[in-house]
């Protein structure tokens, strides 16, 4: 079988790897693991984003007490991760492959060099033949710190790996023009750009086990894709989904997101995903947000903005706010919020946001 991908994320979700009752399912990850060593053999690099360490671990530990909710998120993937990686590694060594852990946090891709650090991790591993396992440490991330769900966590990882495709791994084969329990709905096998309207049909209903639902699963797929990274949205639990996904020529049901041709940046992509590392609001006039929409590339300039909110450093990111109150986009900062308020209005000045450092929705 063909393949035309040299490196692909492949992000696993909760319900793809456990039970009804919440245990992890043996069977379903040990098919997967086999489809992932047969993409190694035929020389694919894969990154893997795995969800289901507190899955994992609920199933093994029952606590004296009630606990709140982050305690118990805590408590499960603390023993859910150890058991979960555990797996990967004895079921990968069968095929004679090594697989590394790799846990995150938002935290630690919030800076550039923290990003690249992280990067160069990843990098070293595929180097080596080693498949890194991703995963957001959930023993210490919480409320704010923590990333939407590993929908999030793998389009970041996407990005940062130059992959050629994402492939998003759920318990339905895609997504589908209404609810996907009505028997009249379809799959829509092919999304580009912005021409599917999501909130018409797709279900704000979360999965059982993990956090994400389908909504979170189409805007980091339509932004991935803006990347110019091909992403697909199929069903985990369908018999060697991965390599009828990949084959040149596939027919596979599925949802794929066309890749944009145009070209972005290595710091744009980052920033494009650091929309939850920002720690400030730059408001601009309606001016501003015409000139940052339209076709010429341009900066966010001091003379277009009406107000600064937060309390931010040079290089912090920041989200770039319309006159709607509604994001248009974010970006990295050329001044602290001090400096950019004394000079808001001004003109002929360094950009507040420098066209390379700025990302548009």
């Amino acid at each position: 079988m063909g393949y035309s991908y040299s490196r692909i994320a492949i992000k696993i979700g909760s319900n793809v790897l456990t039970r009804k009752d919440g245990t992890l399912d043996i069977t379903r990850m040990s098919d997967l693991v086999d489809q992932v060593a047969e993409l190694q053999d035929a020389g694919v690099e894969i990154v893997l984003i795995s969800s289901g360490a507190v899955a994992s671990g609920r199933s093994e530990v029952k606590p004296a007490r009630k606990l709140d909710a982050v305690s118990a998120r805590q408590l499960y993937s603390a023993v859910g991760q150890a058991k979960l990686i555990n797996r990967y590694f004895e079921l990968f060594r069968e095929h004679g492959i090594a697989c590394g852990q790799v846990l995150t946090t938002k935290e630690n891709l919030s800076t550039r060099t923290h990003y690249l650090n992280q990067k160069n991790c990843m990098e070293v591993m595929l180097a080596n033949k080693v498949i890194p396992i991703v995963n957001e440490n959930d023993t210490i991330s919480v409320t704010e710190l923590m990333f939407t769900d590993n929908d999030e966590l793998s389009g970041l990882i996407a990005a940062m790996m130059g992959v050629d495709v994402l492939v998003i791994l759920s318990n339905i084969d895609g997504i589908y023009d209404g609810d996907p329990v009505d028997p009249d709905s379809r799959i829509i096998p092919r999304i580009n750009g912005a021409e599917v309207d999501p909130e018409s049909f797709i279900q704000a209903k979360k999965s059982d086990f993990g956090r994400g639902g389908m909504q979170t699963k189409y805007r980091i797929a339509r932004k991935v894709a803006d990347e110019g990274i091909e992403v697909i949205i199929a069903n985990g639990r369908r018999n060697h989904i991965l390599p009828e996904l990949l084959a040149d020529g596939s027919q596979t049901v599925c949802t794929r997101f066309v890749p944009s041709v145009k070209p972005i940046s290595s710091i744009k992509k980052w920033i494009a995903h650091s929309e939850g590392f920002a720690k400030g609001e730059v408001h601009i006039n309606a001016g501003a947000e015409k000139a940052l929409c339209g076709p010429q590339a341009t900066s966010v300039l001091l003379v277009g903005v009406t107000r600064i909110l937060g309390d931010f450093e040079k290089e912090d990111i920041v989200r770039i706010i319309n006159e709607k109150g509604k994001q248009i986009g974010v970006g990295c900062a050329g001044y602290s919020k001090a400096e950019a308020e004394k000079r808001i209005g001004q003109r002929d000045i360094k950009p507040l946001i420098h066209y390379d450092y700025l990302y548009i929705d």
